[in-house]
């Protein structure tokens, strides 16, 4: 960008806010009224002195947002894989973890109810009211507490295991990024070779075609020597036939 461009940019600029900050403001209101085609002419002047490189700095974002975005895509494929798998790996351990709450919750349960029963039976004997009144209350203080205990482990096992299946989800999603990236090596390197092969076979087929014509020019070069010599005598007749014969 030139001085004078730059010179003329900051002018309009200039112009602009003067334009803005003497407007006239509107009863009651924070708006105000501009000279529309004033501030229009200056806008498309301002666009007139910007430098050439704003488009080619669009062209630029451009591109790298289309990289960008493809190499988005291709994570979002790998990652959504993964998190199939770490979903799968957490379903079963929210299922193990049910199984089990709901089988220490029956444990409870049933604790819980054989304590009832024998607090039942104890205040139906009037000699031992008050004994049956202490002991049933004990038991039922100790099922409540083992109830608590069992729903407390099988919270922790929970959580335990939702962590593991954190983990192991975060593990996949990287084992799942490094195998991709070693299939892509891979096609490459075997395209490469592939390549290569192919490389050498066309050069070997054509030196046979090299062989095979030199072989044939030389062949149609011994029928026209032939064809120029003149009939043989007899001795050379005989002696060709001895030739033939060895």
């Amino acid at each position: 960008m030139t001085d004078e461009a730059l010179r003329r940019s900051d002018e309009l600029m200039t112009e602009l806010i003067e334009i803005v900050e003497t407007a006239r403001a509107l009863p009651m209101s924070t708006s105000c009224v501009l000279p529309r085609e004033r501030v229009l002419d200056l806008l498309d002047e301002l666009r007139e002195v910007l430098p050439p490189e704003m488009d080619e700095a669009r062209t630029v974002i451009a591109t790298r947002e289309r990289i960008v975005k493809d190499s988005y895509e291709r994570a979002a494929e790998h990652r959504e894989r993964a998190v199939a798998e770490a979903d799968a790996v957490l379903a079963d351990a929210a299922h193990q973890a049910e199984q089990t709450l709901a089988e220490a919750r029956a444990e409870a349960e049933a604790t819980v109810l054989a304590a009832r029963q024998e607090h039942a039976e104890l205040v139906t004997a009037t000699s031992v009211h008050q004994a049956a009144a202490r002991a049933a209350s004990v038991l039922r203080e100790e099922a409540e507490r083992y109830q608590a205990q069992l729903a407390a482990d099988a919270q922790e096992y929970a959580e335990r295991t939702r962590g593991e299946a954190d983990r192991y989800a975060a593990t996949a999603r990287v084992e799942a990024e490094r195998y991709a990236t070693k299939l892509t090596a891979d096609a490459e390197d075997y395209a490469e070779r592939t390549l290569d092969e192919l490389s050498a076979v066309l050069h070997k087929a054509a030196a046979t075609a090299d062989q095979g014509r030199a072989a044939l020019a030389q062949r149609r070069a011994g029928h026209w020597l032939d064809a120029a010599d003149p009939a043989p005598n007899a001795s050379d007749a005989a002696a060709d036939e001895t030739s033939i014969s060895a």
